[in-house]
């Protein structure tokens, strides 16, 4: 109270940092594995409790289920779930060993007669997944599945005799690539970034930036987004910007964008901080579980993008 004996007006909090709104996010709406991640990137935590975190999506065959990808449901392993396990042990420096020596037998015994992953095991069929993962008996072998598993073995000298079959699936599909879209790009390279033969892959990723340039695949204003067409397929608003291609200044696709282009991606990513502290899904959203465990994912993974480019976070 005033010495008049009104209430004194409350005084304006300090304002609050993107990392700061972004904890309280994770701790409200994270499951315990992204929980821990944030942890790990931001508070200065263990790599251990990401992996007791991780041991829950683990499967007996040696890959992951267990709804770590939110858009499969269902205890069975898939190549996505795998796929985003090995992302996790990679960005905590704990991809090798037994561990990933059991997830290239899963790898083995689930790819094409060509060496190459599916984006989804016929397996997957009688649990629910997202509408847009389509599920067939005989699925066919994906760049979208294996270029990202490939590049991330390679990344931590990974040796094992299925990744010299899936390596040479990669790059024949990359550098036959003349159709594509955003994700199929990405995928590309995340295999391009990591993949030993690092003239090949400089080769490689002068041809897809010209590619993703020339058909439009990236929205290079986003003060302009309706100018830009969205793929085929993807939701509406489903837009894909320089920071989504090139998620470090150390990935070949950096080298597709001028300094001014990628700014104004990184502002516009920073721009994207909603009032709950959390990051946005651009993609289609086709039930309310998935949608709150990739929430989180997404925040993280946005955290992490704008501090490899240097943009304070908190």
């Amino acid at each position: 109270m005033s010495a008049t004996g009104a209430s004194a007006p409350p005084s304006t909090p300090p304002a609050r940092s993107p990392l700061f709104r972004a904890e309280q996010f994770v701790w409200l709406t994270a499951r315990v594995l992204e929980q821990r991640l944030f942890a790990y990137h931001f508070l200065n935590g263990s790599p251990d409790p990401v992996e007791t975190a991780l041991d829950a999506y683990r499967n007996q065959d040696g890959g992951y289920g267990n709804a770590l990808e939110p858009d499969l449901r269902g205890p069975v392993s898939q190549p996505l779930h795998t796929a985003h396990a090995l992302r996790v042990l990679d960005s905590i420096g704990r991809c090798g060993g037994q561990r990933v020596e059991r997830v290239c037998r899963y790898l083995t015994a689930v790819s094409t007669p060509d060496g190459a992953l599916p984006a989804v095991h016929p397996s997957q069929r009688g649990y629910p997944a997202a509408p847009f993962v389509p599920i067939v008996d005989q699925p066919p072998s994906e760049l979208l599945a294996t270029g990202p598993v490939v590049g991330v073995l390679h990344r931590n000298e990974v040796w094992h005799a299925w990744l010299f079959r899936a390596t040479d699936f990669c790059w024949q599909q990359v550098e036959s690539l003349e159709k594509s879209h955003p994700y199929e790009i990405e995928a590309a390279v995340a295999f391009l970034d990591s993949v030993p033969d690092r003239p090949r892959a400089e080769a490689a990723a002068d041809r897809l930036g010209r590619l993703v340039r020339g058909q439009r695949l990236v929205a290079l204003d986003p003060g302009r987004l309706d100018t830009y067409p969205v793929a085929p397929g993807y939701a509406p608003g489903e837009h894909h910007f320089p920071h989504d291609y090139a998620r470090t200044p150390r990935s070949l696709a950096r080298a597709w964008f001028t300094d001014e282009e990628v700014s104004r991606s990184l502002d516009f990513l920073a721009s994207e901080q909603q009032e709950d502290g959390g990051w946005p899904l651009r993609w289609r959203q086709w039930a309310a579980g998935p949608a709150l465990e990739a929430r989180p994912m997404v925040t993280v993974e946005a955290l992490r993008t704008l501090r490899a480019y240097g943009r304070s976070v908190g």
